[in-house]
This record gives structure tokens, sequence and C-alpha cells, in this order.
């Protein structure tokens, strides 16, 4: 993605300090061709690549702890689980594609490791958007097919929506490696160098389609959660206070949810059908640290909130971790 330039020293001057352009930069006579180099570097890193890359590290240790957790204990092989095995797979993927993508930056410059970084971060990011998506579809089904939801066919499904999942996230990511890039038209770029603006376009439009899906069917969950309420309440004569203060914590855990996942992608998709290349990297820098964020709270929404995974964690961290408390597989309105 960020690749160096070999600049003389006078353009060494000018752009000591700048933004480098796997974001575009402001002047466009600064794409020049991309080469290898193992010159020292004369230039100052930019600040908005170092926090890139330190939230890359964070959501990679946070989402390892969760692929090791899900990835040795037997018991986490329900179809919950292997949904969320498949997010942490994801947002790992995506902590460790910016932290390679800061070290190539400032390290080795060539087309086709900049090629190989930006469909990497594309594939695992599609992914991670993905998989929220299909634990979303997972949550609804547990409540809408409640008494056939653990069952042999649930899995089924889950491997072939994960197999879906995957292998779109894959073709999005090998399109620009495979040639729909911008190296050779600089005029075709986008906000993001080198993905073309149709490119970057299909992704942003993708965006847009899950979100609005995940919307409805959240809308649907809590319109069951609350029919189920009411049904409790009916059978009993009035409304428990364990159910109401249940069902306003489910609404608020799906507000929490939903509100996240917007906050954090929705900048970055807006200014991605909006922004042109010739506008300043520091609005793309601006709205795409955000976005990164989302892999970062994933981890804490979908994993670290679950009592089975609280104590495998217990005992991968300890090993010495007893308890005699009994712990009941949860379904995924539960989580």
């Amino acid at each position: 993605m960020n690749e160096s330039l070999v600049v003389n020293d006078s353009s060494a001057t000018l752009l000591a300090g700048e933004a480098l352009p796997w974001m575009e930069a402001d002047s466009p006579e600064l794409n020049s061709s991309l080469q290898f180099s193992t010159a020292p570097l004369d230039f100052a890193i930019n600040p908005w690549d170092i926090m890139l890359c330190m939230s890359g590290t964070v959501i990679a240790c946070e989402n390892a702890i969760v692929v090791a957790i899900i990835f040795y204990t037997p018991t986490l092989r329900t179809p919950m689980f292997v949904l969320i095995g498949s997010l942490a797979t994801a947002d790992l993927l995506a902590g460790m594609g910016l932290i390679l993508n800061f070290v190539f930056q400032y390290v080795i410059s060539s087309e086709t490791i900049s090629l190989i970084t930006v469909g990497f971060l594309v594939t695992s990011f599609t992914a991670s958007i993905s998989s929220l998506l299909a634990i979303t579809v997972d949550r609804y089904f547990s409540l809408y097919n409640a008494l056939t939801y653990f069952s042999e066919k649930t899995l089924q499904y889950v491997h072939l929506m994960l197999l879906g999942t995957w292998g779109v996230s894959l073709f999005l990511g090998l399109l620009p490696v495979l040639g729909w890039n911008c190296l050779d038209d600089p005029a075709s770029c986008s906000i993001v160098r080198p993905l073309t603006r149709i490119n970057v376009t299909l992704l942003a439009t993708s965006f847009f389609a899950i979100f609005v899906l995940m919307l409805a069917l959240y809308f649907k969950i809590c319109k069951i959660v609350c029919h189920h309420a009411h049904q409790i309440a009916l059978q009993q004569h009035f409304f428990a206070t364990p159910h109401y203060v249940a069902t306003k914590k489910g609404v608020s855990t799906l507000a929490i949810i939903l509100g996240t996942f917007g906050a954090s992608w929705l900048p970055f998709a807006i200014y991605c059908l909006v922004g042109e290349r010739e506008y300043p990297s520091v609005y793309t820098y601006a709205t795409l640290l955000p976005a990164t964020y989302n892999s970062m709270i994933n981890p804490i929404i979908y994993a670290y909130r679950n009592a089975e995974i609280q104590r495998s964690l217990y005992v991968l961290l300890c090993g010495c971790f007893q308890t005699n408390k009994s712990y009941r597989s949860r379904s995924p309105s539960e989580v």
C-alpha cells in the first residue's frame, strides 16, 4: 500500500513530513513510478501511519487470543463460536496487514508488494464485515427457528456461509493484484491508491448493502425478542422485572452493535464515494483510522463478553483455574 518514493535531494526536502501516496498525495506529480530501494530513509515517518500500525498491533493481539481460545477449546465448536472464530481470524489478518503495510512502506518500495498488501487488506476487512453479517443472520435464525437451531443442518449452513464469505472476500482482494488497479493509469486512481475509483465504489456500495441488511435483520430480532417478552408477561399476568431488564439489555446490546459498526465504517465508506484523488490525504487517513477501530472493538463485543470464552481464557492463561460452576451452551441471541 503506502509506497516509499525514490526522490532526489531537493524532492526529499519537499516531501519531509508529508503523507506518502498509497493514499493519494495532494499533487499528481508525486505519483511517479515506484522503485525498489534500500537507501536510508531521508523523510520523517508519517504520524498517521504510526497510528495505523499501532491500531493494527492492538487488533492483532486481541484477536490472536480469541482465535487461540476457540482453536484450543473443543467445547467451542457450535455454529455461534465458528462464526466468532471467522470474525476473529479476519480481524487478526487485518491487524497483521496494517503492520506489514507500515513495515513495507518504510523499508521496501515496489509495485508488487503494494498490490499484494492492498489485496490482503481488502480481503481481510471484507471478510470481517461479511462475518459480522453472517453472525447477524445466525442470531436471527437462532430466534426464528429456535427449536431446530441446534442441529447438524445448522452447522452445514454456517459452513456454507463461511465459504461464501471468504470466497467473495478473496475474489475482491485479488482484483487489484490481477490487474484492476491504477498503476498504469493514475487518472483512474481513487482516494486509496492503487485501487481504481470503480473498485472503491464497488467496495463502498457492498458495505452499504451489508449495513442495510444488518439493520433489517436486527430490527426483526428486536421484534422477536419483544414478542417473546410480551408472551411471557401474558403467561405470568404481569411484566416481571427480570424479563423487562433482560429485554431492555438485549435491545441495548443490539443498538451498541449497530452503532459501533456504523460509526466505524460509515465515514470511510461515504468518503470513498464522494472523495477525489486530488483531495488531501489527511481526509482519507482521518476516515480510515476509525474504520480499523471496528476490528479492535469486535472481540470485546462478540468474544470477551461471553462467559464460556471468559472461562476458556482463564484456563488458557492460568492453567490452574478450577471451578465447580456449570456453564451451559448459550444461543447466539444471548451473546
